[in-house]
């Protein structure tokens, strides 16, 4: 079983940047593929940045390449979502996802507004 705990969501302007932290339970955590989703009002949610396991392949939506950065730190059991120069499309509540020998699991998910 693994939890996972988002945090650093809130409110920014345009242009903006906010860092998202996704604390994980369990000593299995080094060995999941990670990866934040998000989910705008009336959308379905959305695949946004992926880390393999040992942070040798990461992958970005089209649209927030050049401005997101997805890490991860094993010994934290932590993954992070860098958000820079934000944009009033990228709103939306954001989720962690922790995939592992067949098992998925979700976060509760935080808030980012851009907004001025």
């Amino acid at each position: 079983q693994v939890r996972l705990v988002e945090s650093g969501g809130g409110l920014v302007q345009p242009g903006g940047s906010l860092r998202l932290s996704c604390a994980a339970s369990g000593s299995t955590f080094s060995s999941a593929v990670m990866s934040w989703h998000r989910q705008a009002p009336g959308k379905e949610r959305e695949w946004v940045a992926l880390i393999t396991a040992g942070g040798g392949f990461l992958n970005y939506l089209d649209s927030v390449k050049g401005r997101f950065t997805i890490s991860r730190d094993n010994a934290k059991n932590t993954v992070y979502l860098q958000m820079n120069n934000l944009k009033p499309e990228d709103t939306a509540v954001y989720y962690c996802k922790a995939v592992r020998a067949g098992a998925i699991y979700w976060g509760q998910g935080t808030q980012v507004t851009v907004s001025s």
